[in-house]
């Protein structure tokens, strides 16, 4: 599957292409709600798209370690204006709803917005493989090790690879099974691992191709970078770039960044190094 569809719209993911993370929320692990207004949050979706962004991810609920649940209320409070300012002025971008909450899809969508991202698969919310089923756009599904709130306390594996390519093939067969026609899956970096567990994955992400899906690397300035060097996320660009590259490396389809500029200079590089010498 290299070709996305939603309503019309049409995304090659053969090539790799990036997502822009637009945080609407006052408690981001790293912008810490500095942009989550939805006019601020315009003016930020400009700035990445003219950069190179092929897909915008809004959100709304803060999934950080130790987080509580949000509610569909709350979340569509956040969401829902920057999504119609940002489908109002930019018609055919492609945009992501993150979101755990049936009714926060459903509505997004009904307002623009072209395909879903989901850090529980359908976990905390037991409409939602239906609901995305019904809407017919593309879903990404996520690897976590139990809930934002307890995620990071102690997380085990026996086999981290195995069991989380367990999972997502778990979970694509449900999302088939409730008629969701495309899926990206995602190992979920930093969702209930270890700085072991997250590097295990990013060695290994190529055998998840096994599975016929697009993959997205969530990488972007998480504690995985900046744990071994010592610096905060605010100093995590670096590492994040150094660590875009390998996840292209290791197959995958789909970048989500904080920074697109750089996470696209990235993928020029990347493109350039597999350009056969003349």
């Amino acid at each position: 599957m290299s070709v996305l569809h939603s309503n019309g719209k049409v995304l090659d993911v053969s090539r790799p292409v990036v997502m822009g993370i637009l945080n609407a929320t006052p408690d981001s692990f790293y912008n810490k709600g500095h942009h989550s207004n939805a006019e601020s949050l315009l003016m930020v979706a400009e700035k990445m798209l003219k950069a190179g962004a092929s897909i915008l991810d809004i959100g709304g609920a803060s999934t950080r370690p130790g987080q509580e649940l949000l509610t569909a209320d709350e979340e569509l409070a956040r969401v829902m204006p920057v999504v119609m300012a940002i489908h109002k002025n930019f018609p055919d971008t492609w945009l992501s709803i993150d979101t755990y909450n049936a009714r926060t899809a459903k509505e997004a969508v009904a307002a623009g917005v072209a395909m879903v991202n989901d850090v529980s698969s359908g976990k905390f919310d037991k409409e939602m493989l239906q609901t995305v089923g019904k809407l017919g756009v593309p879903y990404i599904a996520m690897h976590m090790q139990g809930t934002p709130k307890t995620m990071q306390q102690n997380p085990e594996y026996d086999n981290v690879v195995a069991e989380v390519m367990l999972y997502l093939r778990d979970i694509c067969e449900q999302c088939e099974e409730a008629g969701i026609k495309e899926v990206i899956i995602d190992p979920g970096f930093g969702f209930g691992k270890t700085v072991e567990h997250n590097f295990a994955l990013l060695r290994s992400l190529s055998s998840f191709s096994t599975l016929g899906r697009p993959i997205l690397a969530g990488l972007s300035r998480k504690s995985m970078i900046c744990k071994p060097l010592k610096v905060n996320p605010e100093h995590a660009l670096n590492g994040t770039t150094a660590l875009n590259m390998v996840a292209l490396q290791q197959a995958a389809n789909i970048l989500r960044v904080h920074d697109v500029k750089e996470a696209m200079e990235v993928v020029k590089l990347y493109e350039q190094l597999k350009t056969p010498t003349p």
